[in-house]
């Protein structure tokens, strides 16, 4: 059973999970090719991933030459390592492979021609950021789809997971037609936990890096721990040992496609904003780790009030980092919890549970010698029935 996606709003941008429905904006010729060269910059910085990791070592490698011969000989082992690192991200470079492997047909009647030997289409420009998003990916993986990331899921996603179940309690409702939304899906393990649950439950993505590899961990992974990565590779700093760079891990811990949930799961590709504005129709929106990546907190806060329905629930949680604080040349608003809880409630919102220091990670290496964790935020609200 593949999970379907759907792919609305102005400028499609990032989706993927399944099969798609892709609805081009109803605009002209450029913004279809805007989306177009969006889509190739994204699959070019996943095919690039491995020369742009090789360049990375080979200055240490350069630099390692440059040292006094004295100094080489005790970094033996380091060069050995180097060397094992780079053995990793080979293997990092087939499991990519697999996962852009049939990109091209993610959206349904949307053909993008994929080179599969061509890096760099006419137009395309990557930055070091779209390498980097391709590396937070390989830690994503970690956090959602293996063994060694339930502890994060734990704590992000059962209280969520668990207030949803308690509050449309099975002997009261048709599970099954209760409609969950999750903005912000990422790579998909909150929405598959709701709907095997027995929920009707929709992602909503807007970044490809994600969306591509839902799609191939929902749609492609047949067996459990299926494929391997190194996700802490590039993690060349608070290292106690070699071996904890190298580090694998398996995914997925379980696979959608030898265990389909019992509910209705699939993911819609676009911007929140854009895609929600049916009044009165989700019974609950769950948000993890995503109201503060918005300009303007207050804006994800007037839609989530608008789509639900009367006497359904909006459940969060996570921190106020607001992506967009410090992001040059970007308009951002930063309210602080208090200001957020008074905004909640001037929108009408009645408060059922509020609380804070609720310790959680994010893609956290467990083996590094620098942790940090968020005291989130945890709220539920409710839409007022009259």
């Amino acid at each position: 059973m593949e999970s379907s996606i759907s792919a609305k709003g102005s400028a499609l941008p990032p989706g993927a999970v399944g099969e798609v429905e892709a609805n081009p904006p109803t605009s002209e010729t450029e913004d279809m090719e805007e989306e177009r060269k969006n889509f190739f910059k994204i699959i070019a910085a996943f095919k690039y991933y491995r020369r742009s990791s090789m360049i990375e070592l080979m200055r240490k490698e350069h630099f390692l030459e440059t040292l006094p011969q004295a100094h080489q000989t005790m970094l033996v082992k380091y060069r050995d390592h180097l060397r094992n690192i780079k053995q990793c991200i080979d293997v990092n470079m087939q499991v990519i492979t697999q996962i852009i492997q049939d990109a091209n047909c993610l959206f349904q009647n949307t053909d993008h021609n994929i080179e599969p030997d061509r890096e760099f289409p006419d137009g395309v420009k990557l930055r070091y950021q779209d390498f980097q998003k391709v590396q937070i990916t390989l830690k994503q993986i970690f956090r959602d789809w293996s063994e060694q990331g339930k502890l994060e899921r734990d704590q992000c996603y059962k209280p969520i997971v668990d207030e949803i179940t308690k509050f449309f309690d099975p002997a009261e409702y048709d599970i099954s037609k209760v409609k969950i939304l999750v903005p912000g899906a990422g790579l998909g393990r909150l929405i598959y936990e709701l709907a095997c649950q027995g929920f009707y439950c929709e992602g909503n993505e807007f970044s490809l890096f994600m969306l591509i590899a839902s799609n191939f961990v929902l749609n492609r992974c047949v067996i459990a721990n299926q494929c391997t990565i190194y996700p802490w590779v590039h993690q060349f700093v608070n290292n106690l040992s070699q071996k904890n760079q190298l580090m694998p891990i398996s995914f997925p811990d379980v696979s959608p496609m030898k265990f389909p949930p019992k509910g209705t799961m699939n993911m819609v590709a676009g911007d929140f904003l854009q895609v929600y504005r049916d009044e009165n129709y989700w019974e609950c929106i769950a948000t993890c780790f995503f109201i503060d990546c918005a300009n303007n907190i207050i804006e994800f806060i007037e839609v989530i009030k608008q789509i639900l329905k009367p006497g359904g629930i909006w459940v969060n949680l996570g921190p106020l980092l607001y992506h967009f604080s410090d992001v040059p040349q970007e308009g951002s608003i930063e309210p602080t919890y208090e200001d957020l809880l008074e905004i909640i409630r001037s929108l009408g919102f009645i408060i059922l549970k509020n609380e804070t220091d609720i310790v959680t990670t994010y893609s956290q290496n467990p083996n590094s010698m620098h942790q940090s964790h968020y005291n989130s935020i945890y709220l539920v609200c409710q839409k007022p029935s009259n």
